[in-house]
């Protein structure tokens, strides 16, 4: 199965974050993706002025494990919590503090702290989501017991690490775990509150002074212990909060992102064709040169000057032949082709994906009707059209290798988050704002109207039989994103 969310990253990324969910009854799994990116012409994005090494610097793409999905109610209650792992490796490294010991005692927080985080954004958006203002008000209570519960475990843990075997080094660990778990709590407790305010009002009146005392015995303990809070008075304090929770996300999930190998697919069977391109044009050349030097003579002039034509022929015969074979390859072979692994260096499978400008024509008519044009479109890309940008991706799991990539933790696919730049397709936009008029009684008022452009963006994905079509539209101008519709 393969799932997508398309969401607004920053002022000029759209963030695209596919979770690829491998088939337990299969040994391999291949995924296909195909992007069309139907781009205004009068943006000036093509082949010329948009190479394929632009569009992998705008398309940057980082392939990760999915979190482990783990209730939060599992978390904080069930018998084979993630907590019996983290209490394990937190006896093991304070009872022996050995290399292999000391990497399993930190490997076990990070994953611990990567799946609590996953746990609490699927509970506020499930509560949030939840039609039924009863099953609401005991989700809400529920979660606020969990995470105390869970705060409560994680800070019990600390009297097994805190002794004279363990290194200060190991010790901040978990230390740090400790302070981005309360982020966390604070964070997504705000976003409860935040969402019950606009959402149900009457749910928010109900709980909201319970929701408020979590996120002040947060902060309060985190004063206690010397982390950084926000401070309204002091924005030094507050870069270098941001700053501090910047690396602990980037630390923390990091755990889950795989090592990969990029390298160019199809180089041998270029160099072939490089050779073949060679031979072609000697044969041709040496031919030309047989029947002239048979006519002509030896050693004359007219003879000197067809060798001289002949191997300027022979010259543009080899380009030729190397462009036109080229070209062929390049619509068989991927431009890249990334191994995929995970911890230990065991490749769990690989990932090739290639770029092109495409005509219309070219278009499978089921991706042209999901595109679905307007007629104001047509009239304004009448004569020049869209540029149509051709991305596709194929990636393959080895389900054994995945399974037993993660031991205890349950690992069920890769996700492929992937951030796209729209800043080079800036340059050539008008001015954001265009000046409207309207008849205000008997006098005319100016008013400003937002100039925007849009890039479609239909997906196909297909999985053995499977295939759908999802069609999301950018919306931005130079000033940046101003959104991205699900159409």
């Amino acid at each position: 199965m393969i799932k997508e969310i398309v969401t607004v990253h920053d002022k000029f990324s759209v963030e695209i974050k596919m979770g690829y969910e491998a088939r337990q009854d299969r040994k391999v799994n291949e995924f296909s993706v195909k992007t069309w990116l139907f781009i205004p012409s009068k943006l000036d994005i093509n082949s010329t002025t948009y190479k394929k090494e632009d569009f992998y610097n705008d398309f940057n793409s980082n392939i990760r494990l999915i979190t482990p999905p783990y209730a939060l109610r599992e978390i904080a209650q069930g018998e084979h919590s993630v907590f019996s792992f983290l209490e394990d490796a937190f006896n093991k490294v304070a009872n022996y503090a050995s290399p292999k010991n000391e990497a399993n005692y930190e490997y076990h927080i990070r994953m611990f702290h990567s799946i609590l985080k996953s746990a609490l954004r699927r509970e506020i958006q499930y509560i949030l989501r939840n039609e039924m203002a009863d099953d609401r008000r005991f989700l809400i209570g529920e979660y606020i017991d969990n995470v105390k519960a869970i705060a409560s475990h994680y800070r019990d843990l600390r009297c097994i690490v805190n002794v004279p075997t363990m290194r200060k080094e190991m010790y901040d660990y978990y230390l740090f775990g400790d302070e981005f778990m309360s982020n966390q709590f604070e964070q997504h407790s705000y976003y409860l509150h935040r969402g019950l305010k606009k959402m149900y009002p009457s749910d928010f009146e109900n709980s909201k002074e319970d929701i408020l005392n979590l996120i002040r015995d947060e902060v309060a303990y985190k004063r206690s212990q010397g982390y950084l809070i926000v401070d309204k008075d002091s924005t030094d304090k507050n870069r270098w909060l941001v700053h501090r929770r910047g690396v602990f996300n980037k630390y923390f999930e990091g755990q889950l992102l795989l090592s990969s190998r990029t390298k160019k697919e199809g180089t041998f069977m270029l160099q072939v064709l490089y050779s073949v391109a060679a031979g072609l044009a000697m044969i041709i050349g040496a031919t030309l040169t047989f029947i002239f030097q048979k006519s002509l003579g030896t050693f004359t002039i007219p003879l000197y000057v067809a060798l001289v034509i002949i191997y300027m022929l022979k010259d543009r015969i080899k380009d030729l032949s190397r462009h036109y074979l080229v070209g062929k390859i390049n619509k068989r072979f991927f431009d890249h082709k990334t191994v995929i692994r995970v911890k230990g260096n065991e490749k769990i499978g690989w990932c090739k994906e290639s770029f092109d400008f495409v005509s219309e024509d070219s278009v499978p008519l089921r991706v042209r009707k999901h595109r679905d044009r307007s007629r104001i479109i047509d009239i304004e890309s009448r004569g020049v059209g869209e540029k149509i940008i051709f991305y596709r991706k194929l990636l393959r799991l080895d389900q054994k290798a995945l399974h037993n990539s993660y031991g205890n933790y349950n690992i069920t696919g890769v996700a492929d988050i992937i951030r796209f730049n729209v800043s080079r397709f800036i340059q050539k936009m008008d001015n954001p704002e265009k000046p409207l008029y309207y008849l205000d009684g008997d006098e005319f008022e100016k008013l400003s109207g937002e100039k925007v452009y849009f890039v479609n963006m239909v997906l196909r994905f297909k999985l053995d039989d499977e295939t759908s079509y999802r069609r999301y539209r950018i919306i931005f101008n130079r000033r940046g994103i101003k959104k991205v519709e699900k159409v």
